[in-house]
């Protein structure tokens, strides 16, 4: 790792110095023999002028494979870099179905443009994959696919693969009726240990798993763990073979889930990344701060209303005790909420079915809850009785009932958010919202209010 991580930093300052000295001959014949994933990382440090001289020198194929690796807001530059002929003549070097990701991040008017000035053929392919949701099986499938009849025979199959023109490898021969229906799968090994003249019908594997065009990208993404897949055809609703989808196409779906549900926990949009401005990524986190700001704002108005309560005798003395106290509440009920629902959106985008089972999880993380709710209800309340006695505050505000009130506000606001915590994501999934949001900012923080009110309702019944 170290290793390649030292050929990564040499060949950046190769490409910079040659960059310095405008040698575009060194550079395109640098560049022309490095891997595209390689030259990607470096074309995402380099600047617009820069990276106008790297495409001008790399050969057409070898740019339009960087274009596709290279993050989105580097892409988006480059879109306004290149200039649409230009683009037009990279992408005609992609597959369709990269080349339909491609033309999805494009303005509508010049992704038309693009489209018109490609074939026929390829235009409607690439159109046909656009139709599809990006997140859907439709959307992330390649088109290519090697089929033949049920009736044809192992010569006939042999023939059609070496007269298919295919740039990726392929492990199996999909097989289809009269009607273009799918039956099943041949593996390759079977045409070649099989008799010339041994019909195809004789060597489907009709068990073969399948995918509908339909499905989304987190179910393709656990069909393929679960069962060990390097390919899986793409059926549509006619169950007519329509495409595949590889292993390496579902790692980086794999990726961008995971990073998407990062992000959303964490209060942001992977929208933020789709340009490199600065103003563009503060107002989608701020589209998330400021309903935070406004829940924070109610948890102040909860500790107001709760000052007028406390307005009689040595009562304020107690409220003031009792403040000190209400972040310690708010912050371990709002982390044992976020675990809980952590582990369910884990299980839930995994798809196990542990997960997927409400009163089976319910279930198990009540009693954790309900020992994690008594541990941290007892910590805390010696907690609280430890530094009410250090301040020497005892003879003034009777503190045992602030301790015994820290005590079981403590336990409620845990058990409180724990349940949120579980069912949330099960309801936000149920209704087509992203289950990771439970586990955002917006929730925890209306946890926040809820878990104060509790603790103050709890010592002002307590210290009356």
């Amino acid at each position: 790792m170290a290793e390649e991580r030292d050929e990564k930093k040499q060949l950046f300052e190769q490409i910079e110095e040659l960059l310095e000295a405008k040698d575009s001959s060194a550079l395109g014949q640098l560049l022309n023999e490095q891997r595209s994933s390689d030259i990607a990382e470096v074309v995402e440090l380099l600047d617009n002028e820069q990276r106008r001289t790297a495409f001008d020198v790399l050969n057409k194929p070898l740019s339009a494979e960087v274009l596709e690796k290279v993050d989105e807001a580097t892409r988006s530059e480059l879109f306004e870099i290149l200039g649409d002929e230009e683009l037009k003549s990279i992408i005609s070097h992609l597959d369709a179905d990269d080349a339909a990701d491609l033309l999805a991040e494009l303005p509508r008017e010049l992704s038309r443009k693009v489209l018109k000035s490609l074939a026929p053929v390829e235009s409607s392919e690439i159109e046909k994959l656009m139709s599809y949701t990006e997140d859907s099986a439709g959307g992330i499938m390649d088109p290519a696919v090697i089929s033949v009849s049920e009736d044809a025979t192992v010569a006939e199959a042999v023939s059609k693969i070496r007269a298919f023109e295919i740039d990726e490898d392929f492990y199996s021969v999909f097989v289809v009726d009269k009607n273009g229906k799918f039956l099943g799968d041949v593996r390759i090994r079977l045409l070649l240990t099989r008799p010339e003249d041994t019909k195809i019908k004789s060597l489907i594997d009709s068990d073969t798993i399948y995918i509908t065009a339909d499905a989304d990208q987190e179910e393709v993404r656990n069909i393929f763990r679960n069962n060990d897949l390097i390919v899986v055809p793409v059926l549509n609703a006619e169950h007519k073979l329509i495409g595949r989808i590889t292993a390496d196409r579902v790692i980086e779906v794999a990726e961008e889930e995971a990073a998407e549900d990062i992000y959303t926990m964490a209060g942001t949009d992977p929208d933020e990344l789709d340009n490199v401005s600065v103003l563009h990524a503060a107002r989608i986190r701020m589209t998330w701060l400021l309903p935070c700001l406004f829940g924070t704002g109610i948890t102040a108005f909860v500790l107001i209303v709760f000052h007028r309560r406390f307005g009689f005798e040595n009562m304020a003395l107690v409220y003031t005790a009792a403040v000190a106290f209400a972040p310690m509440v708010a912050a371990i009920s709002g982390n044992a909420g976020l675990q809980t629902s952590a582990i369910v959106v884990s299980g839930l985008a995994t798809g196990h079915l542990a997960a997927l089972k409400l009163s089976q999880v319910f279930a198990r993380e009540v009693r954790i809850a309900l020992v994690v709710a008594l541990a941290c209800g007892l910590i805390g309340g010696g907690v609280c009785a430890a530094l009410l006695h250090f301040r020497a505050l005892a003879a003034a505000i009777a503190p045992m009932k602030i301790v015994f009130a820290l005590g079981i506000a403590m336990f409620s606001a845990i058990m409180v958010a724990t349940t949120l915590g579980l069912l949330l994501p099960f309801l936000f999934r149920r209704i087509g919202i992203d289950p990771a949001i439970s586990s955002g900012p917006l929730v925890t923080t209306a946890n926040d209010s809820i878990s104060v009110a509790i603790y103050m309702t709890l010592t002002l019944l307590l210290a009356i």
